[in-house]
């Protein structure tokens, strides 16, 4: 039986190879599966020309994913630092990759990523239009919009970010609504600035049905932008967000009437109390559609710190229903991020996604039991192994050896689990 997408099978009944990857993976009963790829609440991106791809599931009943952005911008465009820096994503079992290039051969590196990739591929198409076609942003038509998108199909673009819920109605809530930090999205300030200059209707929301086309023909999962997510505490869950939160649970049901697999992305800055709110409204407005989150970022006052920020939002929203964390890095804010702060950025992302499938049950904490049982037994090489970052763990206890090895210099033979392995052991205490 012929299929289109993911979804068409799943409705369809048929098992792809895709989808049986990623219940192996999982460990989900694969019916299960097929009738939550089938409701939209489970999305496998997975271009038809993507060939290098390791599928992932991501959704209800999955493991929380993450993301890490990359890419090349006019002021810093080293093709082959940023392919170092996806070398290195994958290695470090990043799911998914956003190439956020806006200048340059765009092109030729989204296509040299796809091709390498194991993880799944992002973009955001109205970031390559001005480069693609060397125009200004007044001069772009709505028809090269959909060729650029039609372009990263054909590419073998995994998921794409459109913001279609910034439509005419939006825009005129977001004017109204006196913003501290209008809108930071900039995929969104790019077809606002697009709709003021031209006087027209957003493209991507006024021909949503042509996208759809485009998503079926190559089984690209369309991620709707939150072109209104607020960029500081003050604006957090405002009439702008909530407004375009609406729109996007009604592109969401158009798009699935057609068999399109539907994330839907997610604020960035608010407070720590508003978030699991948010992620209920997500899913009830939504439909259930994973909910892809930028943070999100619980202060607005930690610039070099936002990795961490961000991965205290994060492992709240994941906790409470988020599907898919956006990684963010210690340049937030300040610059593109180098190798390094890539690096930081993924482990923190990785901590928080951990920290959430913990509290939601997606992860059967083995992993930290197992942890638990090498410190108790003081194996320091198992310790390293079992770390999320052993070239990091190593490193510090290189750095700093106690005088009793079985210990660390923070306690010595004052440590609390020497000592109690010892009286539990009915043997002698020796602290001096």
């Amino acid at each position: 039986m012929a299929y289109t997408t993911q979804m068409d099978a799943a409705a369809k009944g048929i098992l792809t190879e895709q989808m049986r990857a990623v219940a192996e993976k999982e460990g989900m009963d694969p019916d299960l599966l097929l009738a939550r790829v089938a409701a939209g609440r489970i999305a496998v991106p997975a271009n038809k020309n993507h060939k290098s791809l390791v599928p992932e599931g991501i959704g209800e009943g999955m493991r929380t994913k993450i993301n890490v952005n990359l890419g090349v911008s006019k002021d810093c465009c080293n093709l082959d630092a940023e392919l170092d820096k996806v070398k290195e994503a994958i290695n470090l079992k990043a799911e998914a990759i956003m190439d956020l290039s806006s200048y340059g051969k765009t092109g030729e590196f989204r296509r040299r990523l796809v091709e390498m990739s194991t993880a799944s591929i992002g973009t955001v198409p109205v970031y390559d239009a001005v480069g693609f076609y060397d125009k200004d942003l007044a001069d772009i038509t709505a028809d090269e919009f959909i060729r650029v998108f039609e372009q990263h199909a054909k590419d073998g673009v995994d998921f794409m970010t459109v913001h279609a819920g910034i439509n005419r109605n939006t825009a005129a809530t977001f004017a109204r609504s006196g913003r501290k930090l209008n809108i930071v999205s900039r995929g969104g300030s790019l077809l606002y600035a697009w709709m003021q200059l031209k006087g027209e209707e957003n493209p991507f929301y006024e021909r949503f049905d042509e996208l759809l086309d485009i998503c079926a023909e190559y089984d690209v999962t369309l991620s709707l932008g939150d072109a209104c997510r607020p960029g500081c505490i003050a604006d957090s869950t405002d009439a702008s967000q909530i407004h375009e939160l609406i729109t996007l649970g009604e592109l969401t049901k158009r798009a699935w009437a057609r068999h399109v697999q539907v994330m839907i992305e997610g604020p960035g800055h608010m407070r720590l109390n508003e978030i699991a709110a948010n992620v209920q409204l997500e899913k009830r407005l939504c439909h259930g559609a994973p909910f892809y989150v930028l943070g999100p970022l619980v202060t607005d006052i930690a610039p070099g710190y936002d990795h961490i920020t961000s991965a205290i939002g994060g492992a709240v929203a994941g906790a409470a229903g988020a599907d898919f964390l956006c990684y963010v890095t210690p340049a937030e804010h300040l610059r593109l991020p180098t190798y390094d702060d890539m690096r930081e950025g993924i482990f923190a992302a990785k901590i928080a996604a951990h920290a959430a499938d913990l509290a939601k049950g997606t992860d059967d904490g083995k992993w930290d039991d197992a942890m638990a049982d090498a410190r108790r037994a003081l194996d320091w090489e198992k310790m390293f192994e079992l770390a999320i970052d052993p070239e990091k763990a190593r490193r510090y206890r290189k750095e700093s050896f106690p005088e009793d090895s079985s210990t660390c210099t923070m306690c010595g033979k004052m440590c609390s689990v020497r000592n109690m392995n010892s009286v539990m052991d009915g043997k002698d205490v020796n602290i001096i």
